[in-house]
């Protein structure tokens, strides 16, 4: 495990594995726990058979039980969000997506995904053509000539 992540051991494969939390996410979990604090001081008269002090869930009901499906709340926030045809599973394409567009490597999408293997990371890599036409104009950079007099001149062709 990593110094600076946190072990995921409900996975799909179920492989325990770390990931270290992005700045934002960390602060919007932290805030999402002082809300759950917030409301659970708001409702103590009604709660009954606290497990709030041992509760390990990041998304659990006010007393700390798990929630054990999410499919109202995702509904819910998708129509406060006037999103419509959005999957949570969406999310989860998104962020591979904007992995291989930016600097990770499909192998990196897999472990940090968790796939076992590649050929399952590789539904995730869609890029855009013009992504693809921004990689190939940088490969073209390499071998643009650069100043070749100076390069035949420092290097030494005997053996």
């Amino acid at each position: 495990m990593a110094p600076y992540g946190r072990p995921l051991t409900r996975t799909k494969n179920r492989k325990e594995r770390s990931d270290y939390i992005m700045p934002r996410t960390k602060e919007a979990l932290l805030n999402w726990k002082e809300h759950q604090t917030w409301m659970r001081h708001r409702k103590k008269a009604q709660l009954q058979f606290s497990l709030v002090d041992n509760s390990d869930y990041v998304f659990s009901h006010l007393n700390g039980s798990r929630i054990l499906s999410f499919q109202n709340a995702w509904r819910k926030a998708c129509k406060l969000s006037g999103l419509s045809n959005f999957h949570y599973h969406d999310l989860r394409h998104c962020y591979c997506s904007n992995l291989l567009l930016g600097v990770a490597t499909l192998k990196d999408v897999k472990d940090m995904i968790g796939h076992d293997d590649i050929s399952m990371t590789d539904r995730y890599s869609h890029l855009t053509l013009e992504h693809r036409h921004t990689i190939q104009n940088k490969l073209n950079k390499q071998y643009m000539p650069r100043d070749c007099d100076s390069i035949i001149s420092n290097h030494n062709f005997t053996t």
